[in-house]
């Protein structure tokens, strides 16, 4: 095979190419050189964008290292309020139970106190009748056993104040029956029991204070003291000295003296003693008398105790004479009068007990 034949160039000269050739190695060079300073523009550029990058990257690292810590103190603070919410919680949950417990036992409590309410306002009827009738009771037997006629009044006036206060129609018998009793008693006699009991107390303590008729004796007169006391003269023998003091010891052996009334007894000491005991139990029996209204009980007892007074005592003292006339004063007092009974009432709390016993 044979190669084609090149074509004809037409021929230039040569130097014109040379200068051609070096402008264009001076462009390539130039070329060249500005490639590099624009790599080594682009290797700084790349440089500096690295180490911006990594200290951006630091501070990102130091940031986020930060809010990481911090969001672990928030999540560490976070349990611990959960811990402590939950023993709140627990606790609050405890109390809630025991404040249950309470309710419940407050609601019981409330439900029996209102079981007992009830039934306590079914039964106050049935204890203001027991208290009515225990008053009433009262008043009878002061005015029975003791005949104290104002007690007997204080008893009926608070039943019948209690009565008034319940305002019930089926009252209106029983507290017509109260009323007539309150109005007996009022115009009743009245016996001031109190007052006769202390007068006899004050005598009974003033008897071991009057003197008794033989206690009173007649002074020495001042001669046969004085001859008494003088001694024998000094010129006297020893004889007679002695003779003296024998006859002055038997002298006050016995005694004379002249007594007013010819009935006058003579007491020993342990006698007296018993004579004003048996004084005071007279006296104490009139006082018991008193008491039970028995009046001839009472003036004999105080009959006898005026003649043991006049009779054993002195006279002639004021205080026998005052309590003499003391024992005078209460004999003539009457202390048995006819009371009136509460039948009346009686009747009609039995009655209207009879009534509700069978409503």
């Amino acid at each position: 095979m044979t190669e084609p034949a090149a074509p004809d160039v037409p021929a230039t000269p040569a130097a014109p190419a040379a200068p051609a050739r070096a402008a264009v190695s001076r462009a390539l060079i130039a070329s060249l050189a500005l490639a590099a300073l624009l790599a080594m523009l682009a290797l700084a550029l790349a440089g500096w964008n690295a180490y911006s990058n990594k200290q951006d990257i630091d501070g990102l690292r130091l940031e986020l290292a930060k809010r990481l810590a911090e969001v672990e103190a928030q999540s560490k603070a976070s349990r611990a309020a959960g811990d402590q919410l939950r023993e709140a919680t627990r606790e609050a949950s405890v109390k809630l139970g025991v404040l249950e417990g309470k309710l419940a036992e407050s609601q019981s409590q409330q439900i029996a106190l209102e079981a007992l309410y009830q039934e306590l306002s079914r039964n106050r009827d049935e204890w203001a009748f027991a208290e009515i009738e225990q008053t009433l009771l009262v008043a009878s037997q002061q005015l029975q056993l003791a005949g104290n006629v104002r007690a007997a009044l204080i008893a009926l006036q608070a039943a019948d104040a209690r009565l008034q206060h319940m305002n019930r129609p089926q009252l209106l018998p029983l507290r017509k029956a109260i009323s007539e009793d309150i109005a007996r008693l009022k115009a009743a006699p009245f016996v001031d029991t109190v007052g006769l009991s202390v007068r006899l107390d004050t005598l009974i303590a003033a008897v071991d204070k009057l003197p008794l008729a033989a206690e009173t004796r007649a002074a020495p007169t001042a001669a046969s003291t004085a001859a008494g006391a003088n001694p024998a003269p000094a010129q006297s023998s020893a004889w007679s000295r002695f003779s003296s003091e024998v006859w002055n010891d038997l002298k006050q052996l016995v005694r004379v003296q002249r007594v007013d009334g010819a009935d006058v007894p003579l007491i020993a000491p342990t006698q007296a003693y018993f004579l004003r005991e048996n004084l005071k139990l007279r006296l104490l029996t009139a006082r018991m008398a008193l008491l039970t209204r028995d009046q001839s009980a009472f003036r004999s007892d105080l009959k006898t105790a005026r003649e043991w007074l006049t009779r054993y005592f002195d006279a002639r003292d004021n205080a026998v004479t005052s309590a003499a006339g003391a024992l005078a004063g209460l004999q003539t007092s009457d202390v048995s009068i006819e009371l009136p009974d509460l039948n009346a009432t009686l009747n009609a709390l039995r009655a209207l007990a009879a009534a509700r016993g069978k409503s």
